[in-house]
């Protein structure tokens, strides 16, 4: 399908209705911001979360709330939206045959002829760059942290080819930022930011499922992998045990932040958060149905409030 004519505009096909993308901004800079996915948001708020929960555990953990932490969580903001969009382009550039050949990505800039890939490559290296800008602003063992980060999502696009679990890979790479967030504060990890990142992990394998669901026809016939093909129809038992270890992991996290040192009242307020996630996490299962993609697409992206649930919890805590 390389080469294929674009969609109308160069819309591509699962980009958010009237995004500012396809709207205000300036012709010659849609496909690449569309090669980023900055019409689809959702892929930053799920690479960005992580990183709050993270230093919201580390301040908890240190009792040591300082105004740069301000600094460490808009400099996460900034630099998620320039990584998933560099993440995004990289994976654009690896599954380019791939994508041609799917349904839903064939809009994409890449295989619809919107843009080169040497024009990708040049956009990648560029996002990267000022990525790299915002992690110099940290300390050591956080930059140190967001090199190391760059071999996870290197690997990812390639997962799909020798694994039934890329979710796994995706979810690696995607919840780095809790391990980055909270070595930014503290200068050193700790057991909280440990199981912080297995329950994002698990998390990622809870909604990235949903998402893949959408392609399982189309990945089965070229031959890719995902868990939603490898779970079928089992797929709603398989997302109970991803509910259960993301609650389990974050609340052992939690218990590893706030103790000995944090109140009681601050101890049950942070615990809620991923009892509230849970109870969220419950209500998509409820309303999945796996053979309506606009409703896997609708729960994919309700995530984001997913995720923001426990952080708001978290933020509570450290006033308590």
């Amino acid at each position: 399908m390389q080469g294929q004519a674009p969609t109308p505009d160069g819309q591509v096909a699962d980009a958010v209705t009237g995004n500012w993308v396809d709207i205000h901004a300036p012709a010659w800079s849609r496909p690449y911001l569309r090669l980023s996915r900055a019409d689809r948001p959702i892929g930053t708020w799920l690479l960005l979360i992580p990183c709050w929960w993270g230093l919201a555990l580390a301040m908890l953990d240190g009792q040591d709330a300082r105004w740069g932490d301000l600094w460490i969580a808009l400099g996460c903001a900034i630099g998620a939206f320039l990584m998933r969009g560099a993440g995004c382009t990289w994976n654009d550039i690896t599954d380019r045959e791939f994508d041609g050949r799917v349904e839903r990505t064939r809009s994409r800039p890449i295989p619809s002829g919107q843009v080169s890939v040497r024009m990708a490559v040049v956009w990648m290296i560029a996002q990267a760059l000022l990525a790299l800008m915002i992690l110099l602003t940290f300390n050591r063992m956080a930059i140190a942290m967001g090199v190391l980060s760059l071999l996870p999502v290197a690997v990812y696009p390639f997962a799909k080819r020798f694994t039934w679990w890329p979710q796994v890979f995706l979810g690696l790479a995607f919840n780095w930022g809790a391990l980055l967030a909270w070595t930014a504060h503290s200068g050193s990890l700790g057991w909280g930011a440990l199981f912080l990142y297995l329950a994002g992990i698990a998390w990622t394998l809870f909604y990235d499922t949903i998402y893949a669901h959408q392609d399982t026809e189309d990945d089965a016939l070229i031959g890719v992998k995902s868990t939603a093909r490898l779970f079928g129809a089992q797929t709603p038992r398989w997302m109970s045990y991803f509910l259960v270890a993301t609650v389990s992991l974050m609340g052992i996290a939690v218990f590893e932040a706030a103790l000995p040192d944090a109140s009681i009242l601050a101890l049950v307020l942070a615990l809620a958060g991923p009892w509230a996630m849970g109870w969220h996490m419950a209500w998509q299962l409820r309303g999945l149905d796996l053979d309506d993609n606009g409703k896997l697409l609708q729960l994919f992206r309700v995530n984001r409030d997913t995720g923001l649930i426990p952080l708001i919890f978290f933020v509570i805590a450290l006033f308590a």
